[in-house]
C-alpha cells in the first residue's frame, strides 16, 4: 500500500507530460541551453540551423542592451554577468560552428555557411577585401580596446570600493536600526542591497574579462579561417587561388562580423550598467537631468555652435540648426528657473491675526546654530542631524514614556561660527562649539587626550576631550579612544539637557494625551480616578515627581493604580509619590541592577537613619528636615567618598534607605550628585538580588 501511495514518477517510465512539464521549468530548460552550447562544440550542424542561432544571438544582444538602458538602477539586472558568461560562451560555439562549415563547405560558394554570414559579409565589404577587413579591425579594436576595456576597469574599481565600504554601510545600517531611524525589515533590505552591490561588481569585474578574451579569440578565429580556407580550397578541392580567396575571405569577414557585432552591443550594455551605478532612473533621464537643466551650459553650446557655422568652408545649415535648438532650450530653461514658486494666498481674516500669534507662540525646545553649522542639517555624506533628533525622541519616549516635543532648528547670527545654543521654553539650557570637518577624542579613563588638535571640555559632561583631524581617527581608535562626530556631540548634550529638563516639559496637555492614549481596557481606570479621587494636575505633579528622579512613567497603569490606592489617605504628593515608587519596585530594580544581575546598594549606618529620622520636624504632611549644618556637611562627605570608591570599583550603586526619610535624603543626593538614584526598602523587588557595596 505504502508503494501504492508514490507518485507515478517514482519507478516509472516517464509519460510526455512529464517530459513537458520538466522542459517548462526554468531550471531544467538553463541546463538544456548550456548542454546545447557544448553540443555545438562538437557536433556539427546545418547551415540553416547555423542561420536561426545567429539571428538568436544578434536579437538577444539587442534585448540585453534595452534592458540595461531601460532599468533605473544597476541592481536591477543583477544576473548580467551570468547572462554576459551565457551569451559569450553561444558565441564561441556558434564560431566553432561557422568554423567547420566554412572548411566544409566553402569550395560550393560564399552560401556554404547560411545566408546570414553571406549577407554581413558582402554587405560590409562592399566588393573589397580591403574595406571588409578594415571595418572588421575597427570594431574589434572599439570593442577590445576601448569599450571592453573601460567597462571593465570600472566594474574593477567599483567592486574594490564597495568592499572596501562594506563594513561602514554595516555599521551605519546597525546604527539606524538601532536609532530607531529603520525597522528590522527596512535594514534586512538595505543589507541584502549592500550584499548584492558587492556581489555584482565582483561578478562584473569576472565577467568582463570572458567579453576581452571574446573579442581576441574573433581575431584568431578569423586569421585561422582565412589561412586554413585557402589553403584547404586550392590544395584539396583544387579551386583557383583568387576564387579561393574571394569565396573564403568573404565568408571569414561575413563569420567575424555576425559575432562581433553582437559582442559589441552587450560590450556598450555592460559599459551602460557598471557605468550608471550612482544614478537613479533609466538613462534618458539621468542624461537629460544632469546635462539639459543648466540654461548657462546650454548657452555655451548656441554660443560655440554659431561661431564654428560661420567659420568659412563650415557646413552653415547643421551648426546654425544645433545653435538655434541650444538657445531656444536655454532661454526656456532659464525662464522657468525665474519663475516665484508658487504661493497659497489664505483669506485675509486668516492672515490677520497670525503674527501676533506667532509672537505669543514659545518653542518648547530649541536649537540655535552658528552660520558655520548650517551644513549639519544637509549633511549628506553621514547621518544628518535632523534625523538624529529624530532617533533621540523615540529613544526617550521608549525609556521614559512620553514623547518629547518637536525641537525646532533655526540659525542664529549672534553666536559664534561653530558654537549653538539650547534653549528650553525659550531660555538658555546649555551651549557649546563644535568643529566641523573634525571627530572629537576622549578618553575613556577621564584623563587628556594625547593627540594634537584642539584640547576642550566636552559639553555634555565636562569632561576632556580633543578635537582632531579626521586622518588621525584611526590612530585615536587604536589608543582606545572614544571617537564622537560633531552631530553626535551636539545630540549628546541635548540628550542630557532633555532628561535634566523632563519634568517642566511634561505639560498638563501631555499627561492629557497620555490618559487618553491608554488602551481601552484602562479607561475604566482613569474614569475612576479624575476628576472623583484625584485631579489631572496632581497626577501631573506625580509623574513630574518621578522623571525628576529619572524614573520611567511608560507604565502608566500601575502608577495610576498606586495613585488611586493611596489618594483616598492622604493628599500629599509626596507620600503619593512614594506609594507609586512601591508600586514599581520591579521597575526600579531592574533598571539599576549590575552587570552581574544583581543591585549594588549602599547603606546608612542606624546612626545616620536615626539621625534623618530625629531631624524631621512638623505633623502629617508638612514634615521638613532640619539637619545640622556641621552634620549635613559629615553627611555629604561621606556620600562622595563612598560612590568614588565604588566607581572606581566599577560600580553604579544606588543609595538605600528606610521609606520614612527617602524623600527627604534624595533632596539633599540632588544637590550635588543629581544623577545618583536613592531607593527605600519599599521599593526592592523581593526577588531582586543584593549586593553591597559600601556604607555611609
Amino acid at each position: 500500500m505504502a508503494e501504492a501511495s508514490l507518485p507515478s514518477r517514482y519507478g516509472q517510465t516517464p509519460n510526455a507530460r512529464d517530459v513537458l512539464g520538466w522542459v517548462a521549468r526554468g531550471e531544467v530548460a538553463m541546463a538544456l541551453g548550456v548542454v546545447g552550447i557544448v553540443v555545438l562544440l562538437i557536433i556539427p550542424i546545418p547551415a540553416f540551423m547555423l542561420d536561426l542561432l545567429l539571428a538568436i544571438s544578434i536579437t538577444s544582444a539587442v534585448l540585453i542592451l534595452m534592458t540595461a538602458l531601460l532599468i533605473k538602477k544597476s541592481l536591477e539586472f543583477t544576473g548580467f554577468p551570468m547572462v554576459l558568461l551565457v551569451t559569450t560562451l553561444f558565441r564561441l560555439a556558434l564560431n566553432i560552428a561557422s568554423t567547420r562549415l566554412i572548411l566544409g563547405h566553402g569550395h560550393e560558394g560564399v552560401h556554404g555557411a547560411g545566408h546570414i554570414i553571406e549577407a554581413f559579409g558582402k554587405l560590409m565589404m562592399g566588393g573589397s577585401f580591403a574595406i571588409g577587413l578594415i571595418v572588421f579591425a575597427i570594431l574589434v579594436i572599439v570593442n577590445f580596446v576601448v569599450i571592453t576595456k573601460g567597462s571593465g576597469r570600472i566594474a574593477e574599481v567599483a567592486a574594490r570600493f564597495t568592499l572596501d565600504g562594506m563594513p561602514g554601510k554595516q555599521m551605519a545600517i546597525d546604527a539606524d536600526l538601532s536609532a530607531g531611524l529603520i525597522d528590522d525589515n527596512e535594514a534586512k533590505r538595505r543589507r541584502k542591497e549592500l550584499e548584492q552591490e558587492s556581489t555584482f561588481f565582483g561578478a562584473m569585474d569576472g565577467a568582463s574579462k570572458f567579453v576581452r578574451g571574446d573579442a581576441v579569440a574573433g581575431l584568431i578565429i578569423v586569421a585561422i579561417n582565412v589561412i586554413g580556407g585557402i589553403l584547404i580550397g586550392v590544395l584539396q578541392h583544387k579551386i583557383p587561388i583568387g576564387q579561393a580567396a574571394t569565396t573564403y575571405t568573404v565568408m571569414t569577414i561575413g563569420d567575424g562580423l555576425v559575432s562581433q557585432i553582437p559582442a559589441l552591443v552587450i560590450s556598450i550594455a555592460a559599459g551602460f550598467l557598471v557605468s550608471k551605478s550612482g544614478v537613479e532612473g533609466s538613462v534618458d533621464k539621468a542624461l537629460v537631468t544632469q546635462l539639459a537643466m543648466n540654461p548657462v551650459a546650454l548657452g555655451m553650446v548656441s554660443a560655440a555652435a554659431g561661431v564654428i557655422a560661420l567659420v568659412p568652408g563650415m557646413p552653415i545649415i547643421p551648426f546654425a540648426a544645433i545653435s538655434l535648438g541650444a538657445g531656444a532650450l536655454s532661454w526656456r530653461r532659464s525662464q522657468k528657473s525665474m519663475e516665484p514658486p508658487p504661493v497659497e494666498i489664505l483669506p485675509a481674516e486668516t492672515n490677520q491675526d497670525e503674527p501676533i500669534a506667532q509672537t505669543l507662540a514659545i518653542d518648547e525646545i530649541k536649537i540655535e546654530l552658528g552660520y558655520g553649522l548650517l551644513g549639519l542639517i544637509n549633511d549628506l555624506e553621514g547621518r544628518r542631524l535632523t534625523d538624529q533628533i529624530k532617533a533621540l525622541r523615540r529613544t526617550l519616549a521608549s525609556d521614559f514614556g512620553f514623547v518629547m516635543p518637536s525641537v525646532r532648528i533655526l540659525d542664529n547670527m549672534r553666536l559664534p561660527s561653530q558654537g549653538y545654543a539650547i534653549r528650553i521654553k525659550e531660555m538658555e539650557a546649555g551651549a557649546g562649539e563644535v568643529r566641523l570637518g573634525q571627530m572629537m577624542a576622549m578618553d575613556p579613563r577621564g584623563g587628556q587626550v594625547e593627540l594634537p588638535g584642539e584640547h576642550v571640555r566636552e559639553p555634555a559632561f565636562g569632561l576632556p576631550a580633543t578635537w582632531i583631524d579626521e586622518p588621525l581617527r584611526e590612530e585615536a581608535t587604536f589608543r582606545g579612544y572614544t571617537i564622537v562626530d560633531p552631530a553626535t556631540v551636539l545630540t549628546t548634550h541635548l540628550t542630557e539637557i532633555l532628561k535634566e529638563n523632563m519634568p517642566d516639559l511634561l505639560s498638563y496637555s501631555e499627561v492629557q494625551k497620555l490618559l487618553k492614549e491608554l488602551p481601552a481596557e484602562q479607561k475604566k481606570l482613569v474614569d475612576d480616578l479624575v476628576p472623583s479621587i484625584v485631579t489631572a494636575t496632581t497626577i501631573q505633579r506625580v509623574l513630574q515627581a518621578l522623571l525628576r528622579e529619572r524614573v520611567s512613567i511608560r507604565d502608566l497603569p500601575a502608577i495610576l493604580e498606586g495613585i488611586g490606592e493611596a489618594a483616598p489617605h492622604t493628599g500629599s504628593v509626596t507620600l503619593l509619590v512614594e506609594q507609586v515608587r512601591a508600586r514599581l519596585a520591579r521597575q526600579l530594580s531592574f533598571a539599576h541592577r549590575g552587570d552581574d544581575g544583581a543591585l549594588p546598594i549602599v547603606t546608612l549606618t542606624p546612626d545616620w537613619e536615626n539621625a534623618f529620622a530625629d531631624a524631621l520636624v512638623g505633623q502629617g504632611d508638612d514634615k521638613q528636615l532640619a539637619l545640622a549644618p556641621s552634620r549635613l556637611q559629615d553627611f555629604v562627605r561621606g556620600v562622595r567618598e563612598t560612590f568614588e570608591r565604588a566607581a572606581l570599583a566599577g560600580d553604579s550603586p544606588v543609595l538605600l534607605t528606610s521609606p520614612a526619610i527617602r524623600p527627604y535624603v534624595r533632596s539633599i543626593i540632588e544637590r550635588f550628585r543629581g544623577q545618583t538614584p536613592v531607593m527605600s526598602q519599599n521599593e526592592v523587588h523581593p526577588r531582586a538580588k543584593l549586593k553591597t557595596v559600601g556604607t555611609i
